[in-house]
C-alpha cells in the first residue's frame, strides 16, 4: 500500500514538473534569449516582446538588420538619457544558445542510419 502511495506521489510530481512552464527545460533558454536583446535591461517586458515579434515577422535578413540597427540607436539614446553605459556593439548574433543559419550539426554529425562505422 505504501509503495502504491509513493508511486502515485512520484507520478503526480513528475507530471506537475513536466507541464509547468516555469520548470520546463526550455525556460532558461527563453530567459537567455531575452538577455541577448541589446539594451534589454532598459526595456519593459512589453517592449522586449514587441521587438522580438518584429524580428520574427521580418521577411528578410536585410529587414532584420534594419530593425536591429534602429533598435541599437534607440537603446544608445535611452542609455545616455538614463546615465547607463551600454557596449558600443550589440552581442554577437548566434551566441545565445539558439541556432541561427548554419547552426546545426552539419552533414554527417548525427547518429542517423548508416552513421555507424
Amino acid at each position: 500500500m505504501l509503495n502504491k502511495s509513493l508511486f502515485i506521489s512520484a507520478m503526480t510530481s513528475s507530471l506537475l514538473l513536466a507541464f509547468n512552464p516555469a520548470f520546463s527545460a526550455d525556460a532558461p533558454m527563453k530567459n537567455q534569449a531575452q538577455e541577448q536583446v541589446y539594451g534589454s535591461q532598459l526595456m519593459t517586458q512589453q517592449e522586449r516582446t514587441e521587438y522580438q515579434a518584429k524580428m520574427r515577422n521580418a521577411k528578410t535578413s536585410e529587414e532584420r538588420e534594419q530593425i536591429r540597427a534602429q533598435h541599437h540607436k534607440e537603446m544608445q539614446v535611452r542609455a545616455r538619457q538614463q546615465g547607463v553605459t551600454l557596449p558600443d556593439e550589440p552581442p554577437a548574433r548566434g551566441m545565445g544558445g539558439g541556432m541561427g543559419p548554419g547552426g546545426g550539426m552539419g552533414s554527417g554529425g548525427g547518429m542517423g542510419s548508416g552513421g555507424g562505422r
